[in-house]
């Protein structure tokens, strides 16, 4: 869908030579001279990476429609995660590279939503935090308490966080999926 750069808003997700781009911040500026001109920060959707780019005035673009389909993690198939979406119970098996760093907080039965743009997906939307339990960590040794300390310990989905010294196998752990931080015992 065809809109002008005046009606951008943030959020809003546009396909550009370059690829396919969420607006991030946009600013209109009118200066004395010349003509007005659209300055806007832009987040690449498959990617990440984020660009400065500067429109003129009523410059053409187009809109790219991003659907969410709300989806439930089955399980784990060789290299990819199977997910089945909640409404029609239809199933798609979605590759491990195209989740990104999103797989390593996947657990069975776990509410989810992927963000597609036609039949590809482009982002997922995890919860602010998830239980998961440790499978394999050193034993903190009576008296190495040290302040702030931490060790690597292996999750049930194969993630390795830094975690406090207090921390044994068999312990479920509260872990933040937007930094992959350990937050608290469960």
């Amino acid at each position: 869908m065809a809109i002008t750069t005046n009606d951008l808003k943030n959020g809003m997700t546009l396909l550009l030579d370059d690829g396919l781009f969420q607006v991030m911040e946009f600013q209109h500026v009118k200066p004395g001279k010349g003509g007005a001109f659209v300055r806007t920060t832009l987040r690449n959707v498959r990617n990440g990476a984020v660009l400065d780019r500067t429109f003129r005035a009523a410059e053409k673009v187009v809109q790219a429609i991003i659907e969410k389909h709300d989806m439930q993690f089955l399980y784990r198939d060789g290299d990819g995660c199977v997910f089945m979406d909640t409404d029609s119970y239809d199933q798609m098996t979605v590759a491990d590279a195209t989740l990104g760093s999103a797989a390593g907080f996947l657990v069975e039965g776990a509410s989810v939503n992927l963000a597609m743009y036609g039949d590809e997906i482009v982002g997922v939307d995890l919860p602010a935090a998830v239980e998961l339990e440790v499978t394999e960590t050193e034993p903190g040794i009576q008296g190495d308490r040290v302040s702030g300390a931490r060790k690597p310990a292996t999750l049930s989905t194969g993630l390795v966080v830094q975690v406090p010294l207090f921390v044994n196998i068999g312990d479920r752990l509260k872990i933040d999926t937007r930094s992959g931080d350990y937050i608290t015992r469960a």
